[in-house]
């Protein structure tokens, strides 16, 4: 996607198969209100300006023979590899351009606003930027039998989200570093922490919920029914 001529690019994460949404098909292509969870993902990226290519990153089997509803997205669509950060490197490989930043999104997260986009962005060109939410519940630290070994300072905690904002070619070259040294992480904040970069943390939104449980399906349900979401 690069009608709009935008200086910064997206990659949509959607290759994993999750159990924990119960049985069905995964849950980045299981419909909300009609629509599939993927496309709700993405349309937020395609109406933000900044953003000149969007690329899904999607189960092989999927990448070979999408359905209709894909093939018309605004987007580069590829296969993802055996892990998370496997198919963001992929991602990263598969844009077209040389954008000056890019995001890194979630795909079983459908309800990321334009302006949570644009804010990640604006932060991201000077750096790594990651959207946080404080933790309401009380945390505790447990060793491997479950026993509770401290409590954490929930006044420094934060949960992490996506879309998750970097200068592209750091991004790129942190990733490379990763996969010669085989390390691993569930987000991409990580592996640029892991390397010492500052990671920059903005405000997220309570609404831009990972779908993960049945739980959370139902928890999307309402949020549109209620009008909180689009």
């Amino acid at each position: 996607m690069s009608a709009r001529g935008g200086r910064s690019a997206a990659v949509l994460v959607a290759a994993g198969r999750g159990t924990r949404a119960g049985d069905g098909p995964a849950k980045q292509f299981r419909e909300l209100a009609g629509t599939p969870v993927l496309e709700r993902a993405w349309r937020s990226f395609a109406a933000t300006s900044a953003i000149g290519e969007i690329v899904l990153v999607l189960p092989e089997s999927v990448a070979s023979a999408p359905p209709a509803w894909l093939v018309r997205a605004p987007a580069r669509l590829v296969a993802g590899g055996a892990t998370r950060t496997d198919s963001v490197r992929l991602g990263l490989q598969a844009l077209g351009g040389e954008p000056d930043t890019v995001l890194v999104h979630d795909g079983v997260r459908p309800f990321a606003s334009v302006r949570l986009i644009e804010r990640v962005l604006s932060a991201a060109r000077r750096g790594p930027a990651v959207p946080l939410v404080p933790v309401q519940d009380t945390v505790k630290e447990v060793d491997a039998e479950g026993a509770v070994l401290r409590t954490l300072d929930r006044a420094r905690l934060r949960r992490a989200q996506t879309p998750q904002g970097f200068p592209t070619a750091l991004l790129r070259e942190v990733h490379e570093r990763a996969a010669r040294s085989g390390l691993g992480a569930t987000d991409d904040a990580a592996l640029c922490e892991a390397e010492g970069h500052r990671v920059q943390g903005v405000t997220g939104e309570v609404t831009n919920l990972k779908l993960t449980t049945p739980e959370d399906f139902a928890y999307a349900v309402w949020l549109l029914e209620s009008g909180r979401v689009r």
